[in-house]
């Protein structure tokens, strides 16, 4: 497998321009092999910080740190090109959702080798339902993302892009090419399917 490495090391010299990013991403689009690569130390500090964020909400003592869950969402994505990627805050979607199913795969790889360990129930919270510590509960938000694609491809996004993105309302209504309200909207309704969804999976006297 090749080696691919993120150049940061200029950055300040760089300042992020949204309006580099966009050109860039039309150019990988274009067939373009190196504009993918020249458009992550654009973005590398934001990257940083939603790998930070992502990482907060694991278990203790995971073993990747955002710096190696940055490359391995990188890694990712310059293997498999993302197409349609039309603008930044859709490229920083694309690269949370990345960044997601590395976290999903460890999650998995953890789960398969304590497999007979018995089953750690779903916990909710304020900010999103399903969202937990364990690989257990990562399994089960990631098939019921799944569920809600398969509904409504639109809702997934937005859940994806606010939370696991950390993307303002704005950012992702320019994203998804629909209005501020439009994105509210959505997020309440989301986030009330899957409370609906993962409630069901808590133990009867818990639920």
């Amino acid at each position: 497998m090749p080696v691919y490495r993120i150049h940061v090391g200029t950055m300040s010299d760089h300042p992020i321009d949204g309006g580099d990013v966009t050109a860039l991403l039309k150019r990988a689009e274009d067939g373009d092999d190196q504009a993918l690569e020249r458009v992550f130390p654009l973005v590398y500090q934001e990257l940083q910080r939603i790998a930070r964020a992502q990482l907060g909400r694991e278990r203790a003592g995971h073993t990747l740190q955002p710096t190696a869950l940055v490359n391995e969402a990188y890694l990712k994505l310059v293997q498999r090109p993302p197409k349609g990627t039309e603008n930044r805050s859709h490229f920083l979607g694309v690269a949370a959702r990345a960044m997601r199913q590395v976290l999903v795969d460890h999650a998995r790889a953890w789960s398969a080798s304590k497999r007979g360990g018995g089953a750690v129930p779903v916990t909710l919270n304020e900010e999103l339902a399903g969202v937990g510590s364990e690989p257990e509960q990562i399994l089960a938000l990631d098939q019921a993302l799944d569920r809600l694609d398969a509904l409504d491809a639109r809702l997934r996004q937005v859940v994806e892009l606010r939370y696991f993105g950390g993307l303002q309302d704005e950012e992702i209504a320019e994203a998804l090419g629909v209005t501020r309200r439009t994105v509210q909207r959505d997020w309440v309704k989301a986030r009330a399917w899957l409370h609906r969804e993962l409630s069901e999976e808590l133990p009867e006297e818990e639920a």
